[in-house]
């Protein structure tokens, strides 16, 4: 603690200089005098002045400060530890809080980044009564301000709810044999309805076409595993593709709990990060959010078969996993090919990816001189190793969804819905 000059403090001793200097006999007493008399009313306000550690304070995340104080009111001003990246709109306020009361100071946060933050200091400076001199304290004041991914795609997922549910896509299936649907009820044939629906015996008792409904089976389970490692590290438009992966994650969280399926995550890179057990329910999209919001890419390679073995260890019920990681050729052949099959023996896979729309317009594109045709040859070739890639899951029995980065959850949320319209799982 350290006693600080204020403003007022400053323009005093500018007047007492100005004083001196214009007296009619200028001597060094007097300046002398000027200064004693500057020094010690200093003093007496510094004495006299609250000391900060007495004053009051609460720091409720994200932003908001509360001061009380007693006695008299209290001029106080305060500065707060908060990172540059959360672009508070200050971080500095001058409050003058009653004697045995409170007051609240505000700010906005813009942050640019997502993640965990832990600011654990304030700066208080408390004013004396005279206002000359004032007193600052630094004080330890933990707080915890969490930075969620941003939800891109939630008006898509949304519209994809609610045209599920008013098609009775996910709730009723036009599986010819039935399987993986349940018996819903009976109603009239109408010209869309398939002829192999119509049950004889009530269309025969009632003398007029019926035909049976089913209901999709509900509680599916549907795990997300998302690859953490050197290859979502990668941007696209700007964006890490590891926050596109997140935004279809929380897409299909939206829309599998939504249509009554339980939905899960397991995140991983060289080990398993976090595992959000499948469940149904609007509290189990925050889940998957408190998961991912400090996740950062590791720049290792991802361990497939030790993710895959940990998943099929927690998770032994039949179940749609959807990978969600990067279509390369050479990191693919060696590590997620051999250690498919594991997922395939008793699971509905689907692979996930976000496909660079800069390197398909390079591919596109007519080349006009040397340095833009390398780059065109350059876009074709990475276009054909991912195609290569591409079929070479597919062969192994995968479903692979490669859309561009603001149309991938959508994609993966369509492709959802026609899993659980066929009756697959």
């Amino acid at each position: 603690m350290f006693p600080v000059p204020t403003a007022r403090f400053v323009i005093l001793a500018a007047a007492l200089a100005v004083l001196v200097l214009i007296a009619p006999v200028p001597t060094p007493w007097g300046f002398v005098a000027a200064v004693g008399a500057l020094v010690a009313a200093g003093g007496a306000d510094v004495v006299l002045a609250t000391d900060p550690s007495a004053v009051g304070i609460v720091r409720d995340a994200p932003a908001t400060v509360t001061l009380g104080s007693g006695g008299a009111e209290v001029r106080v001003g305060l500065a707060d530890e908060l990172a540059p990246s959360l672009r508070p709109g200050t971080r500095r306020v001058r409050v003058s809080v009653p004697p045995s009361g409170t007051v609240t100071a505000r700010t906005r946060l813009d942050p640019t980044r997502r993640g965990r933050f832990e600011p654990a200091e304030v700066v208080v400076r408390v004013d004396g009564p005279l206002g000359l001199m004032a007193r600052q304290r630094r004080r330890t004041l933990a707080g915890l301000i969490r930075v969620l991914p941003v939800f891109r795609s939630r008006k898509e997922a949304e519209l994809r709810v609610e045209r599920a549910q008013l098609l009775e896509v996910g709730l009723r299936s036009a599986q010819a044999k039935g399987s993986g649907t349940e018996f819903d009820s009976l109603r009239d044939y109408t010209v869309d309805d398939d002829v192999r629906r119509i049950d004889w015996a009530a269309t025969a008792r009632s003398r007029r076409a019926v035909v049976r409904t089913y209901r999709a089976e509900r509680n599916q389970q549907v795990v997300v595993l998302l690859d953490n490692g050197r290859v979502m590290a990668g941007q696209v438009g700007g964006v890490p593709r590891i926050e596109w992966a997140m935004d279809a994650a929380m897409a299909l969280t939206t829309v599998a709990t939504r249509l009554g399926d339980r939905c899960g995550l397991v995140t991983f890179d060289r080990a398993v990060r976090s595992v959000v057990p499948p469940a149904a329910g609007p509290s189990q999209l925050q889940r998957v959010t408190d998961a991912l919001y400090d996740l950062e890419p590791q720049l290792v390679e991802s361990d497939y078969g030790g993710a895959f073995s940990a998943t099929l260890a927690r998770f032994r019920r039949r179940a749609l996993l959807v990978l969600v990681t990067e279509l390369a050729e050479e990191a693919m052949t060696d590590t997620l090919v051999p250690a498919l099959p594991l997922l395939l023996a008793h699971h509905l896979v689907v692979v996930a990816s976000v496909a660079d729309p800069d390197v398909t317009r390079w591919a596109a594109a007519s080349p006009g001189d040397a340095g833009s045709a390398y780059r065109t040859a350059a876009a074709v070739a990475a276009l054909g190793r991912r195609a290569r890639a591409a079929a070479l899951l597919e062969g192994l029995g995968a479903g692979v969804v490669d859309a561009p980065p603001e149309a991938l959850a959508p994609r993966l949320a369509d492709a959802y819905l026609r899993v659980k319209a066929a009756g697959r799982l």
